[in-house]
């Protein structure tokens, strides 16, 4: 009888230890997007290293994403086309090829706009460190 197990602080474990349970998922969650999304020294659209050797050059200003020389020549590619401008010399530059640029900007607006969301904000107040 020595041994008497408290079930009040069993029941305050188990919830500890469920709440540490959702707070690592949340976590992971805020860090998926960020990680997926917004590197600042990787293409967004390739996900290739962005260093001096390949980062664009200051006359690409049309370009709001955070690309490498190669995807920000491809993205201004993209918009000429879209606008008319199509280079008959660049074959490859076809309807998929519009349809694979047009779904990865969609998805990109898709995640900003989660990011902005009233849900996702929440989500971050929560994981912010509790002032005592």
């Amino acid at each position: 009888m020595r041994k008497i197990i408290s079930l009040n602080e069993k029941l305050k474990c188990t919830r500890e230890e469920q709440d540490a349970i959702v707070r690592k998922r949340k976590l992971l969650a805020v860090r998926n997007v960020f990680r997926c999304t917004h590197c600042v020294s990787k293409c967004e659209k390739c996900g290739v290293q962005i260093g001096a050797e390949n980062r664009p050059d200051g006359s690409t200003f049309r370009n709001p994403y955070n690309f490498c020389d190669s995807c920000s020549e491809e993205y201004i590619f993209y918009i000429d086309t879209l606008k008319g401008k199509k280079n008959e010399a660049l074959y490859w530059h076809n309807d998929a090829w519009i349809k694979v640029w047009s779904t990865w900007i969609k998805h990109q607006d898709a995640v900003d706009s989660y990011l902005k969301s009233k849900s996702f904000q929440r989500l971050l107040d929560e994981l912010k460190p509790n002032p005592s």
